[in-house]
């Protein structure tokens, strides 16, 4: 069964032939700061499996291993590794045409279909895909068979996707950690009882019994919240736990199903509006080597504002089981 643990180890063998190649390219702290991030990946499991057998493998191993990361990532930085001029990569992109996207929509196409026919995928009579984590699972497979069809609709060597990574991986730099800390920096609020206070201050300020304002205080609070956290994975536990569900779900009997997903597409409405957010919107910036650093913001204002008008009236209009 193809289960959340072995695509984390699939991401750890790439973070560590990402860091032996920077290694190599003496590239050191670089090559050190993926090299820690891959032995976290690869053991975070074990660490917990060891503990549940009995074993005294010290987790505090991973609290060091973070550590490290904080002390190395300021010397990281964004890189811009070399690759083909530019005349060689708009003659490749003439050549292949519109079958440069292929690899792209194979993600969400192979994503979607593991999530919603995984589970009647079964080997030997067991799930080929693991139930519980099957979305996660299902994207991990579709970044893997992307890569497969890069590589041959690009006619290139295997050990182009192992390189064009670590390049992509090189320019994105300590912010490709972005999307993962702020969602642990979430989970972490929400167990220091965050969410609890926001119910209680919520209270205090908006009539929960009225239906309208509990809508309106838990889809702005995810935009506001986000603004300032930076992604919606931190946002969503904590509004969530604060508003979303006692007030919307137990209170008014809401629909969790739609309160979740409504809630969550609130702070992305958020996310394109902070610089926060820096691996979408500082990085692109950077990349595409623009002169005003809030180009980016300003282009996806007009959709994050509509967006979020629309969240609010079909929570509204949807919100009742």
């Amino acid at each position: 069964m193809l289960d959340l643990s072995q695509a984390y180890v699939v991401v750890a063998i790439f973070l560590f032939l990402s860091g032996v190649l920077n290694l190599r390219g003496r590239h050191w702290r670089a090559g050190l700061f993926w090299i820690v991030l891959a032995a976290l990946f690869a053991s975070g499991d074990s660490v917990i499996h060891a503990r549940a057998a009995g074993m005294h493998w010290p987790s505090e191993l991973a609290g060091v291993g973070v550590l490290v990361l904080a002390v190395l990532a300021p010397a990281v930085g964004r890189s811009h590794p070399v690759q083909l001029a530019a005349s060689l990569r708009d003659a490749s992109a003439r050549r292949l045409g519109h079958r440069l996207f292929i690899p792209a929509l194979l993600i969400p196409v192979i994503t979607i279909a593991v999530t919603l026919g995984g589970a009647h995928l079964r080997l030997a009579g067991r799930p080929l895909f693991e139930p519980k984590h099957g979305t996660l699972v299902g994207f991990a497979v579709s970044c893997i068979c992307a890569a497969i069809a890069a590589v041959w609709i690009g006619r290139q060597p295997a050990r182009a996707a192992l390189t064009e990574g670590r390049r992509l991986l090189d320019t994105l730099g300590w912010a490709a950690l972005l999307p993962l800390v702020l969602a642990s920096l979430g989970a972490v609020l929400t167990r220091s009882g965050v969410g609890t206070d926001i119910a209680h201050l919520t209270e205090l300020v908006i009539p929960i019994g009225n239906l309208a304002a509990c809508v309106l205080a838990y889809t702005l609070g995810m935009l506001v919240f986000t603004v300032i956290m930076g992604n919606a994975f931190a946002a969503f536990p904590v509004l969530t736990a604060g508003i979303g569900l006692p007030l919307l779900v137990h209170l008014h009997g809401a629909n969790p199903a739609i309160v979740g997903a409504l809630g969550m597409l609130s702070g992305y409405c958020g996310t394109l509006l902070t610089p926060m957010a820096a691996n979408f919107n500082i990085v692109p910036v950077a990349l595409l080597e623009l002169d005003d650093p809030w180009a980016v913001i300003r282009a996806q204002v007009p959709t994050a504002l509509v967006l979020l008008a629309f969240n609010i009236l079909t929570l509204y209009l949807l919100v009742f089981r």
